[in-house]
């Protein structure tokens, strides 16, 4: 499929619709535009990752080897959402859809990171650097992404692997913000079962 931008507004989609590949218009909250439109939200938050690890390129192959594998998946989520935006009856030859083969990509990529990661004592705190604040950020739009896409699925046939694609991936930001806290010099703050509450047993009274 050629693609042509020329213009950024069409006015066409005023009224609340806008046209899936193939023509079809469609109101802009049905099941389809929500899910491929949440795997435009990821990728824009995978790219917010990418841009604070491209500020360390200079310092290592580790930060390379980092901005690598978020570019691809970035290119991967517009290969996703192309293959969203097409309704089964507008589906044509050669178009991309996802298979296995990007699931055991997403799958040795968690099993190359996690070799050397110590095993998790408690739950994560998102936040303990910029990258691994926005990987987590990117983990949590994919669980949505997923689920959206699950409830199209209900109404419409998607497919078995963008499904299996979305699952992988929150997975595999979860690691690679692990990697990023052991290897990249940011932090990794777990979660400490009620300090809330040992915090108010501590109050000093009045």
């Amino acid at each position: 499929m050629t693609i042509s931008i020329t213009r950024v507004y069409t006015r066409t989609g005023d009224k609340g619709e806008t046209a899936l590949v193939g023509g079809k218009r469609v109101p802009k909250d049905s099941p389809r535009i929500v899910a491929y439109g949440t795997v435009d939200e990821l990728n824009a938050a995978v790219g917010l990752a990418r841009v604070f690890n491209a500020e360390r390129l200079a310092e290592g192959e580790r930060h390379r080897w980092l901005d690598e594998v978020l570019r691809k998946i970035q290119n991967q989520l517009f290969d996703l959402g192309s293959e969203l935006a097409t309704p089964p009856d507008a589906a044509y030859e050669g178009m991309f859809r996802m298979s296995e083969g990007e699931v055991k990509e997403l799958e040795d990529l968690m099993d190359r990171c996690q070799k050397d990661l110590p095993p998790l004592k408690s739950f994560i705190l998102p936040g303990g650097g910029r990258i691994h604040g926005f990987l987590h950020q990117a983990r949590t739009v994919c669980r949505r992404a997923e689920r959206e896409l699950l409830a199209l699925s209900r109404v419409e046939p998607v497919g078995e692997w963008p499904l299996r694609y979305l699952n992988r991936l929150s997975d595999a930001f979860f690691v690679l913000g692990r990697w990023v806290g052991k290897h990249l010099g940011e932090q990794e703050y777990l979660w400490e079962r009620g300090l809330s509450s040992h915090a108010r047993a501590r109050k000093p009274r009045s």
